[in-house]
């Protein structure tokens, strides 16, 4: 209960049924959108894929996946994935996909360590993508240009389902704002993380935060990234750590930031090597995956993920990512919930 938030006098704006065409609506102009934006083409992608490979995500590194044997393959497991970040990267290189051009696609995910309320449930869906660049563009100058590519699609959205439902009023800030998590640090000495972020969100709006994962000066990562995916430890051009970042938002609703994606310029060998080694993981240099990278077979890419019911919780103006999709919830949410006017599905 810890992390279910209850906005006092909180009444849907839309019926159930104008929500349901409504999640259709965003997905729909958002993806082609997003598509247009950033030169990527749909791809198919799987729902799991084989233990031991290296080609799952660990996320923070805690989290566990959901397993299961194939009986067909002599009970080897597979795992249910977490993210795709790994697996995009392998089909850049299969696709043959160039630089300049990428791949989206619909990734689902049950994560069983979720620590479920608004924001979080067991189910995941977002739309991961990942595109092939070039070594001169491994820097910041290019991160934040997809990240403003990233964030005038989801204005258009904005404007598009307002006009869709005249009763939501855009609220989302003209532009985004950048900081590095250590300057956010020294901006907010005294908080916490999470504290940092809804300080930032509510003074700016909407806010990429750089550098996700790497230590700060205080000795501790702004938030955990696992080592082999994400460029964490490469310095900028602005004498920090870090080539990727975090995507939030003021949202209206909960009264908190709110982050929609989670994405960055990919490692490159020298960035994975090091980032092993910081984390103590060098073992997986000679997993699949990993050995691929490291023998140079893999291009150069930047991408993320973007939470799709996110997405739809945050442009209808809803309170529980519960009220876009269907999951399991404890009792007592649900009991919380209905109290509270939000009706979850």
């Amino acid at each position: 209960m810890s992390y279910l938030i209850l906005p006092k006098g909180y009444k849907s704006a839309l019926t159930p049924d104008e929500t349901e065409k409504g999640i259709k609506l965003v997905k729909d102009f958002f993806q082609q959108s997003l598509a247009k934006a950033l030169s990527l083409r749909r791809v198919t992608a799987p729902l799991f894929v084989l233990k031991g490979q290296g080609i799952n995500d660990d996320l923070n590194g805690v989290e566990r996946a959901v397993t299961f044997p194939v009986k067909d393959l002599g009970d080897a497991k597979a795992e249910v994935v977490h993210s795709l970040a790994k697996w995009k990267r392998l089909s850049l290189a299969e696709y043959k996909i160039r630089s300049g051009n990428g791949i989206y696609t619909d990734m689902n995910a049950i994560r069983a360590d979720e620590n479920l309320g608004n924001l979080h449930s067991l189910y995941v869906d977002q739309w991961d993508w990942e595109k092939t660049m070039s070594a001169r563009q491994r820097n910041l100058g290019y991160l934040k240009q997809t990240v403003r590519k990233i964030y005038g699609s989801l204005l258009d959205t904005e404007q598009f389902i307002c006009t869709c439902y005249p009763q939501l009023r855009a609220f989302l800030a003209p532009r985004i704002h950048f900081i590095h998590a250590e300057e956010l640090l020294q901006m907010y000495p005294g908080l916490d993380a999470k504290a940092r972020e809804d300080a930032i969100c509510k003074k700016y709006g909407s806010v990429f935060i750089i550098g996700i994962g790497g230590a700060l000066s205080d000795g501790k990562p702004h938030d955990n990234r696992a080592p082999d995916y994400d460029d964490w430890s490469t310095p900028n051009e602005d004498g920090y750590l870090g080539l990727n970042g975090d995507l939030l938002v003021w949202n209206p609703v909960l009264g908190r930031s709110f982050e929609l994606s989670s994405m960055g310029i990919r490692v490159d060998a020298a960035a994975m090597r090091r980032q092993l080694d910081l984390s103590g993981k060098q073992e997986r240099a000679s997993l699949y995956f990993h050995s691929r990278l490291l023998d140079g077979k893999l291009p150069l890419s930047i991408g993320g993920g973007i939470g799709q019911s996110r997405l739809c919780m945050l442009f209808l103006q809803k309170a529980h990512i519960g009220e876009i999709q269907a999951s399991i919830w404890p009792e007592d949410q649900r009991a919380a919930c209905r109290r509270a006017g939000i009706k979850l599905i």
